[in-house]
């Protein structure tokens, strides 16, 4: 059905989407994140379907933006968008800022708003991108192995697209995670409650479906009316409107780097981010 991930039902009512671009640990092409998008439409439309886990396969979760993509502008000409701003072939900021906006903001934003449960299976490295597929999700689990970063403020810009630093972490350990660029541990992202579960790799599956499972066994309105509580507190407190501000910061990010450095990041920072990915 997918050339870039799995969708299976390992369970009664739990869905599971898997990452399968193992050999570029996972990283975000076009492809594969429409892909993920129809497979979380998929199971949002199955009524069977009450929880919905994201896992991936290979050595790491994600190594974050797929920045060897030949064609970026001219891939989303082979899918359908989900938002209305468009424009992408436009010149300057314009076009970059629109797909920006389509592939990386609002698809992430999307899946936060998944009207059912979602739990991410994390191993491995979950670099950047990588997080804009997790801190969407309503629950992590992640292995004793897992380590997180945020390196783009090493590329020369803010912070991923989906900035939600300070409500994933707190403010101060936020600002540490973009100024350093340094990998956050399991145990770490855990004591800040970034992520609810550590557990053994060997376990990683087995657990994160049993916790699936548990949660599918409850009535399926009274989870999206859960789900819908908690997004709104956390919107109440001005998420919404901070993110639209880091996600312009972000744009003058690109804007400055093309004007300074010829290209939309500050390739000084590109060795580091060659090497999280090896």
């Amino acid at each position: 059905m997918f050339e870039t991930v799995l969708y299976e039902t390992p369970a009664p009512r739990v869905a599971r989407i898997v990452l399968n671009r193992p050999a570029s640990r996972n990283a975000q092409d076009t492809k594969l994140l429409y892909e993920l998008n129809a497979a979380f439409d998929m199971a949002a439309k199955d009524d069977e379907i009450s929880v919905v886990i994201l896992s991936a396969n290979g050595p790491h979760f994600s190594s974050g933006h797929d920045l060897r993509e030949a064609d970026p502008i001219g891939a989303l000409a082979d899918h359908d968008t989900v938002g209305t701003w468009c424009g992408f072939t436009c010149a300057g900021a314009e076009g970059w800022m629109a797909r920006e906006k389509e592939l990386y903001q609002g698809l992430s934003e999307r899946w936060r708003n998944l009207p059912k449960p979602t739990i991410a299976q994390v191993h491995g490295k979950c670099i950047a991108g990588g997080l804009m597929l997790i801190w969407p999700c309503d629950l992590i689990v992640a292995s004793e192995d897992a380590t997180f970063a945020d390196n783009t403020v090493s590329m020369g810009m803010t912070g991923v697209e989906y900035f939600g630093h300070p409500w994933e972490l707190g403010p101060r350990k936020a600002k540490e995670m973009l100024f350093t660029s340094d990998f956050m541990s399991a145990q770490e992202a855990h004591r800040l409650h970034m992520i609810n579960h550590v557990v053994s790799a060997e376990t990683l599956e087995s657990f994160t479906l049993a916790l699936a499972s548990r949660i599918a066994e409850k009535p399926l309105f009274a989870l999206k009316l859960a789900k819908e509580s908690v997004n709104a507190a956390e919107d109440a407190q001005g998420r919404i409107s901070a993110m639209q501000t880091a996600f312009a910061y972000h744009q003058l990010g690109h804007s400055h780097n093309m004007q300074v450095h010829g290209m939309p990041i500050d390739p000084r920072g590109t060795g580091g981010l060659v090497a999280a990915k090896a």
